[in-house]
């Protein structure tokens, strides 16, 4: 098979121009450069280009890249205020990332026969409702951010590395049919009242969503670290077939509709339970086989009622605060408290737990009390004093709260 090298310039792109619709075009330095349209008809007879190619922000108007089938680096176009539209009738594998940012003028991305890419990012595109791209089988990474696309069904994958979505206002249902999310899944303020379902995922190793209407995971049975549901607008949610996460949280804040939560088959969290300002949710009993939480358990809400009939073994603390009366749920959970609370010390860390709190709902960090027992029901309080129990400085698991902040970072980039 014939090789050339090709150099940056456009002499060197010119020189490949003559071979034939089956040659491997071997990029000089890792990186051939697009100025303009011109040079990127020098790369019409390269079947593969081995390298990368990257479309400058002085292309305009209407950019196709024909001719090569396969480019094993990256695809870039960024910075580019002047492009109207992206194509390649030819294209079909991406070995790299491809890449599309603040491009503030483009309309249009065709490129139908692309069905591989190692990573897909996409982020200030401009004004494409549509991917173009009939359907994607195989990318790891994927990344849609700021877009005005309609939907990505086009990406249609069993397993994938991570799942980025945010800030795409007319994507409003997605029911991709993923089974395996190996490191992250974070979808947040997309389209209004968004409807998110991912019916044949089994395995995740972290979920973060935020501002969806509608959310179900019917199949999943193992998140691997964490799962956070925050400022979401569903009235129900349920995880049927979670049996445990691994080594993080799980953790619901601010769902303000939210007024059923359950996980009928979940014994273990590797991790710490946050439950906080579900101001609609009035009642705690949707974990029947909960047998095991090895960090804290933190509740704050209007809640009547809070019951965990199975559960064995809470390494870190127990604290509670509501709104309301909840002195007999209280008075039941108090028996795990730890033995120096008068407990059989199924809790380890400190027991907390109070009624009739008009501020308990403004608490949704980690961090958990001082062990003050059951207090604030029938104006007497119950529970040990010492401030130095040992667990003053007890929180839900911190691995969540690190995962979420990592998230918003990858976002900003």
């Amino acid at each position: 098979m014939l090789v050339k090298y090709l150099a940056p310039a456009v002499v060197a792109i010119g020189a490949v121009s003559a071979q034939t619709a089956t040659s491997t075009c071997t990029v000089s330095g890792g990186t051939t450069t697009i100025n303009s349209q011109a040079d990127a008809t020098g790369l019409a007879n390269c079947k593969t280009v081995k390298g990368s190619v990257v479309v400058t922000k002085d292309v305009a108007g209407d950019f196709q890249l024909s001719g090569p089938q396969s480019i094993t680096g990256d695809l870039k176009i960024e910075d580019n205020s002047k492009v109207n539209s992206i194509g390649s009738d030819t294209l079909e594998s991406i070995g790299g990332e491809f890449k599309i940012t603040k491009t503030t003028q483009l309309n249009s991305i065709s490129m139908p026969k692309l069905t591989k890419v190692n990573k897909l990012t996409w982020q200030s595109i401009g004004n494409p409702a549509e991917m173009g791209i009939s359907q994607l089988n195989e990318v790891s990474e994927v990344t849609i951010s700021d877009t005005k696309l309609r939907s990505i069904d086009a990406i249609n994958v069993t397993n994938i590395d991570s799942m980025n979505l945010d800030n795409n206002q007319f994507i409003i249902k997605y029911e991709p049919s993923i089974k395996t999310i190996k490191k992250d899944l974070n979808i947040h303020a997309n389209g209004l009242d968004m409807e998110v379902s991912f019916p044949n995922l089994i395995w995740a190793n972290l979920i973060s969503i935020s501002d969806v209407s509608k959310l179900s995971f019917p199949s999943l049975e193992i998140v691997n670290t964490s799962a956070r549901f925050d400022e979401n607008k569903f009235d129900s949610f349920s995880f049927p077939n979670l049996t445990e996460t691994k080594a993080g949280d799980i953790s619901f804040v601010g769902n303000e509709n939210m007024q059923n939560l359950t996980f009928p088959k979940l014994t273990r969290v590797n991790g710490g339970v946050l439950i906080a300002n579900n101001t609609a949710l009035e009642d705690i009993s949707g974990f029947p086989l909960l047998e095991t939480v090895t960090g804290a358990i933190k509740l704050r809400g209007n809640f009547t009622e809070v019951k965990f009939p199975k559960l064995q073994s809470v390494r870190g603390a127990f604290d509670l605060s509501s709104t309301n009366d909840v002195t007999d749920s209280c008075k039941t959970l108090e028996k795990m408290a730890p033995t120096k609370q008068g407990g059989n010390g199924k809790i380890e860390g400190t027991f907390d737990c109070e009624s009739n709190n008009d501020e308990a709902n403004e608490d949704t960090s980690g961090k958990t009390g001082s062990g003050q027992g059951t207090k604030g029901g029938d104006g007497s309080d119950k529970g040990s004093d010492d401030k130095d129990s040992g667990a003053a400085g007890l929180s839900v698991s911190t691995g969540l709260f690190l995962a979420a902040a990592g998230v918003l970072a990858q976002l900003l980039l």
